[in-house]
């Protein structure tokens, strides 16, 4: 794949003494002895006096007996979830030149590398560290990464990948290879790469083994590394071979009843991505998900869902069981590492500010797909969150999608054309496939339960299929 020694990686050193003590004092890091990715290169930067990170949402505090500080800003081409990755290592040296404290990042945060009120551990002067397998989080020992076993395992397994292209607010703006089809590539490359964690961390790996650089090299050097992978995957991974997400259409509906929980917690088992829901707002505009506008067809009770508040419809007794609300779906498919593909058929400006909010709450905007026949919906959302993905259904077969798409900002064209032919892969011309991927969009099909028709779709190279039996698009 790329040229390992990281081409076009400004390695002048403009000061040579910072240089020899960022080798000097940088970690040992034990890794999981089946971990496939390992640092490549290293950013560092030098505090003498209190400040700001350029690297890392913090300040960086120098106590009285601190001569300085180092960060290590720590690169990975890959994490088993997404495309790039930087970690962080702070290493604190007295007046002495002795290593008295050090930190380091997980998950977003950072702590302070003791275990149980312990000193952190110095080898030759030098943190010593274990690193996550896989996610690259660090801690002072292996007993913090046992007890996430379970959540390790998941990502390292069947949620290898599902990340895509993760931008950080670091290089927000700055990188902008983040698309569908970029994220459907990482997918494909990174679920090939998944791997069963031994938890033996018997892999040594010294950080002097990789280049380190001043920070502000590795940073002007990221954007062009991502381009490089994004083209290289472009190149080599061909459209039938594609990683399509799997969608399941209401949930599994095949076999619960539309949209509630029992669909969500099938749609997991038989191996969905993601799950559309349907959004409604109710009387008192709070978010359910439903389909209908009615109550008739699902539960049996007269009148509309806007009819009501939330505490009427939760008093209703239908053999249907009870509507859940969109917080109650969320929390459920966050449980259950399902992403969410939401199909808004009627929201308020009151609902669509409690939209956004549950997901802000539960950290899942970067876990949803905004879709609507609705284009003045998803102009709102996109209006309120620049971040947030959107998607434009539409029925008509001769309607330019690409219009369409752009006129709102929308990243995804998603036709709805399962009834519009008997075979409507045949519709998704080559030529129609190549505007949209031309402009950048992704493409989402309609529910598909056919298995010769989702073959041909996932040999398109779509970026994502719904279905009732989300099994089949296994």
């Amino acid at each position: 794949m790329l040229d390992t020694r990281l081409q076009g990686l400004d390695r002048a050193v403009a000061s040579p003494s910072d240089h020899e003590l960022a080798l000097r004092y940088a970690a040992r890091i034990r890794f999981d002895a089946k971990e496939p990715f390992l640092p490549s290169a290293v950013g560092y930067s030098f505090f003498r006096e209190s400040g700001s990170s350029a690297s890392f949402p913090r300040e960086i505090q120098l106590k009285e007996n601190i001569a300085f500080a180092i960060e290590y800003a720590i690169w990975w081409d890959w994490d088993i979830g997404h495309l790039y990755e930087l970690e962080h290592i702070w290493v604190y040296v007295d007046c002495d030149g002795l290593v008295v404290d050090a930190e380091a990042s997980w998950h977003g945060g950072y702590n302070r590398m003791a275990d149980d009120g312990q000193q952190p551990r110095f080898e030759d002067n030098r943190p010593a560290l274990y690193s996550e397998p896989g996610k690259h989080a660090f801690a002072p020992s292996p007993r913090w990464l046992l007890e996430r076993k379970a959540q390790t395992r998941a990502s390292c397994g069947p949620r290898a990948g599902k990340m895509g292209l993760h931008v950080t607010p670091l290089f927000a703006g700055i990188i902008q290879e983040r698309v569908p089809l970029n994220n459907r590539l990482v997918h494909t490359y990174l679920e090939g790469l998944r791997f069963e964690p031994s938890f033996d961390f018997s892999k040594e790996f010294d950080l002097r083994e990789a280049i380190l650089v001043p920070w502000r090299q590795l940073y002007e050097w990221i954007p062009r590394r991502i381009s490089a992978w994004v083209e290289q995957l472009r190149h080599t991974i061909p459209p039938d071979q594609r990683r399509v997400l799997r969608i399941a259409h209401r949930g599994a509906s095949a076999y619960a009843r539309e949209n509630s929980a029992e669909a969500l917690r099938a749609a997991a088992a038989l191996g969905a991505d993601m799950v559309e829901i349907d959004i409604r707002a109710t009387a008192d505009d709070v978010p359910v998900v439903i389909h209908d506008s009615s109550l008739r067809r699902v539960y049996g009770i007269d009148g509309n869902v806007s009819d009501y508040s939330m505490n009427e419809l939760r008093r209703f007794d239908t053999n249907q069981g009870k509507i859940i609300s969109f917080e109650e779906a969320v929390s459920l498919c966050r449980r259950l590492a399902l992403g969410l593909y939401l199909d808004i058929k009627q929201l308020s400006a009151q609902s669509a500010v409690a939209l956004l909010e549950t997901l802000d709450e539960h950290h899942y905007l970067r876990n949803t797909i905004f879709g609507s026949f609705r284009p003045d919906y998803l102009a709102h959302v996109k209006a309120a969150r620049s971040d947030a993905q959107t998607s434009i259904l539409f029925g008509a077969v001769n309607i330019d999608p690409v219009k369409l798409a752009q006129s709102i900002g929308a990243d995804y064209v998603h036709p709805c054309w399962e009834n519009r032919a008997e075979e409507p892969h045949r519709l998704l011309k080559p030529e129609w496939i190549e505007a949209v991927r031309k402009a950048e969009l992704g493409i989402v099909c309609w529910h598909e339960e056919r298995p010769s028709e989702i073959a041909a779709l996932k040999a398109l190279g779509v970026d994502a299929i719904c279905s009732d039996k989300p099994e089949l698009l296994v």
